[in-house]
This record gives structure tokens, sequence and C-alpha cells, in this order.
């Protein structure tokens, strides 16, 4: 589903990713974990072709990607949920829908408040008078609406109460149901333990570690160096 490979990727003269590699395979869940500023964000960016990397290549779906826009990389079936929501508050939930939907797929307006009950009765209202829970779940039906194969999620349970939290691993396990490949990037590691089929942790814009979630659980040592755990 998605091939990362040696990538390298700028923010003017600061070189940020460094030679990332990682797989993703169709209907997986891979968790990509490190501490805030290592470059997690930074991949994302350049997967959806928001920062294009200066080297590497990027295959999703077996086509090289790595230097199309980002427009063009949805179209091909790929959502994003970005850290931080990034809705629009001037527009109602059901907007947001409207305007990210796309063709025919499983995600229509019926299946997405199914999905997401609180929605159903907010889709008059203005995103910005959301909770801030209720906005992460719009941020995620946004994506989904356009009917992607592979979803990113950076960072999706930040600033989210527990309760939500909850919410959010459901929404994950539903979709992990349908096939849908997720790339689950997040500072939460129990959460990220719980969903993910597979585990790659950056430190300093490099892969570092790749481990399933069970044996990352169990290892001290790297919890320690690399997650502060």
């Amino acid at each position: 589903m998605l091939s990362v490979q040696d990538i390298h990727t700028y923010y003017g003269g600061s070189y940020i990713l460094q030679g990332v590699s990682l797989e993703l395979k169709s209907g997986q869940v891979v968790a990509l974990l490190g501490r805030n500023g290592v470059g997690k964000t930074t991949l994302a960016r350049s997967i959806m072709g928001l920062t294009p990397a200066k080297r590497g290549r990027i295959l999703f779906k077996q086509i090289d990607i790595t230097h199309w826009p980002a427009h063009r990389i949805a179209r091909l079936g790929m959502g994003l949920v970005p850290q931080g929501r990034q809705i629009f508050r001037s527009l109602s939930v059901k907007e947001h829908l409207d305007v990210m939907a796309r063709g025919q797929g499983r995600w229509s307006l019926d299946a997405i408040v199914e999905l997401f009950p609180n929605l159903r009765a907010r889709l008059r209202s203005l995103a910005g008078k959301l909770s801030g829970g209720e906005q992460q779940m719009l941020a995620v039906a946004r994506a989904l609406v356009g009917n992607p194969a592979l979803l990113v999620m950076d960072e999706p349970t930040e600033g989210l109460a527990p309760l939500m939290i909850r919410e959010l691993g459901r929404t994950i396990e539903a979709l992990k149901q349908t096939g849908t490949s997720i790339l689950l990037i997040e500072q939460q590691l129990a959460f990220a333990l719980r969903y993910a089929d597979a585990v790659f942790i950056m430190s300093k814009g490099r892969i570092v570690h790749h481990c399933s979630p069970a044996e990352l659980a169990s290892n001290a040592q790297v919890k320690s160096r690399y997650l502060g755990v």
C-alpha cells in the first residue's frame, strides 16, 4: 500500500528527514512513534505532498508519488487527519463533509453519521462551535468521506479527554474491520500499541527501531532511550 524509500526532506536549510524508510501493507495499521520534534509530522507532510522530499521515493499503490502535488495524491486515495485538526471554523459540519466527499464508496454521509453519532445532531452547526472532541471526530470524518484507501492520522489523540480517546479507538477498530490502511502518528504509547499491527520509532529524522507492538511493550531499553517511557 505504501513504501517510503530513503527519503530526505528539508525545511529551508534545515535537514529534517535524513533517509527515512518504512512499509505499510494493505489493511495494516502502522504506528509511528517518537519524541516531539524528531520529524514525524514532516514525514506525514512528505507522504501527502505538502513538504516534498528532495531525495528518495514514495510509492503508493505501487505508483511513484514522490513529486506529486497534494491534491493529486488525495485523489489517488490517501486521506489526512492533520495534527491540530485544522478545521474551518466558519463552515458547518455538513459543509466540511460535502466539500470533501468524492465519488462512490463506503463512506457516504449516512455511514459517517452512523460511525460518529455525535455529529448527526450537529450537521448544521459551525465547526468552530464544536467541542475539541467533536472537532477531532469531524477531522476524521472529513478525511473518510473522500473514501481513502490509506488514512494518515497525525497525533489524533492530542488534547482529547479520556472518553473521546476511547471513542477514537473505537473508530480505529471500525476502520480496521473495513480494511482501511492507517499510518498512526502518535504520542500516547499505550494507545498506539493497542491498535497497531507494526511499530516504527523515529529519532533525529531517522527510523531507529522497527518491531511488533508486543516486542516494544516488553522492551524497556528502547522505550526509555527513544520514547522517554
